[in-house]
């Protein structure tokens, strides 16, 4: 979570309000008090500080549910060959940009630990609040494993992945990540993008290791995100009892159904995909993963459509590496092209949430978490506001105006 914030009482006066839920915007004023919505609408209140929002929108704190704070380099070898100290810095910088976007939450599936958690806690760095999962999990050859199919070199590092293969030794893992704090389990059940000796669609990870990873995750009352592309790779996810689908841009109707019927959630992150096919030459991304990235890139709208039409819960993620980092609010244009304003909303905010465990956060409702976003107009007439640059909004988190 979020470092230590000193909060007294706000007023946010003459603004409307999206409360994460709503179909429609509703008037306000809205009132915190020690960190806490405590009315929303009524009467004007005394405050210790009083902000006009005249002409401006009140939101919820926005929420990404796939966000790599350690995901510094597009380069996963040379990602994991950075010493830590410097990644953790450089992390601290990718943060507070995401807090200066206005999302106050974020999920990190794949990187953080207990030290950067800490740092987060006592206030030492601006920082959303940071729901991390510590290194995700990947077999031999899998999404994950940095090597080339060349290379000798030890894939061994583990600052966003850790190469873990067998029941026992992933069951060991998974008892050490919830001992360090982490607060859910991320694992590898496809091939991906970025790595360069897997075929997307093939599904990895026996089904007897996922097991062994989701029951122990149930047993501490948490879940498993699952990195997954292909239907095949999705239903043995959540065949095996994962809960979040990350990305599944390659979803089928079936496999959509499927989902719904186990209660999972689609995480999407279009944005990646647009940026990599927009920028990775320039950056020098391997051929063989922009070709992988042009076999996903448009199919991953039409997941989000599939996954709607079978009463899936989307909701909404980014996965930018390196400097793609600075897409973050285009993840909002895109998501508003296939939903629409109101539905990209929920997905960033309330829905979220849910996936989160936190349903005090990502709604502007009485008893609620005072993380707010004020940006200018109404977004809901005019979505291009939520993708305007950091100057044209209020960030408002625990209460306090940052």
């Amino acid at each position: 979570m979020s470092g230590p914030l000193v909060s007294g009482s706000l007023s946010i006066v003459n603004a409307v309000v999206f409360d994460g839920v709503s179909d429609e915007l509703v008037e306000g004023p809205v009132h915190v008090a020690d960190g806490r919505i405590v009315a929303v609408g009524g009467e004007p209140q005394p405050a210790d500080r009083v902000l006009d929002a005249r002409g401006r929108t009140v939101l919820p704190g926005l929420i990404d549910a796939h966000c790599h704070a350690y995901g510094i380099d597009l380069d996963m070898l040379a990602l994991e060959s950075r010493p830590l100290s410097y990644v953790a810095l450089a992390a601290a910088k990718r943060l507070a940009a995401a807090l200066a976007r206005g999302f106050t939450t974020v999920r990190d599936p794949a990187g953080g630990d207990a030290g950067l958690a800490r740092a987060i806690a006592e206030g030492l760095l601006p920082s959303p609040r940071y729901l991390w999962t510590g290194p995700a999990l990947s077999q031999t050859g899998g999404h994950g494993d940095v090597r080339a199919a060349d290379s000798d070199v030890c894939g061994c590092s583990s600052h966003t992945v850790e190469v873990v293969d067998g029941v026992d030794p992933l069951r060991r893992a998974v008892r050490d990540r919830f001992r360090r704090g982490t607060h859910a389990i991320k694992i590898m059940t496809s091939g991906g993008v970025v790595s360069l000796t897997d075929p997307i669609r093939i599904p990895q990870y026996s089904a007897e290791e996922i097991r062994a990873v989701t029951a122990e995750a149930a047993r501490r009352g948490s879940y498993v995100a699952a990195h997954a592309y292909s239907p095949e790779a999705i239903r043995h996810a959540i065949g095996n009892g994962v809960r979040s689908v990350e990305h599944g841009n390659l979803l089928d109707a079936e496999t959509a159904g499927a989902m719904a019927a186990a209660g999972a959630f689609l995480v999407p992150t279009l944005a990646a995909y647009d940026a990599m096919d927009r920028r990775g030459a320039e950056l020098g991304m391997a051929a063989v993963s922009r070709q992988k990235n042009r076999e996903v890139l448009d199919a991953g709208r039409t997941a989000v459509e599939l996954a709607r039409a079978a009463g899936v819960r989307v909701g909404f993620g980014t996965d930018l590496m390196g400097v793609l980092e600075d897409e973050q609010l285009n993840g909002l244009r895109l998501q508003v092209e296939v939903d629409g304003p109101v539905t990209a909303l929920r997905s960033a905010t309330s829905v979220n949430a849910d996936l989160l465990g936190r349903p005090d956060l990502g709604r502007v409702q009485e008893g609620c978490v005072a993380d707010l976003l004020i940006v200018d107009g109404d977004p809901l007439r005019d979505p291009a506001v939520l993708w305007a640059g950091p100057e044209r909004r209020t960030v408002v988190q625990g209460g306090v105006v940052l």
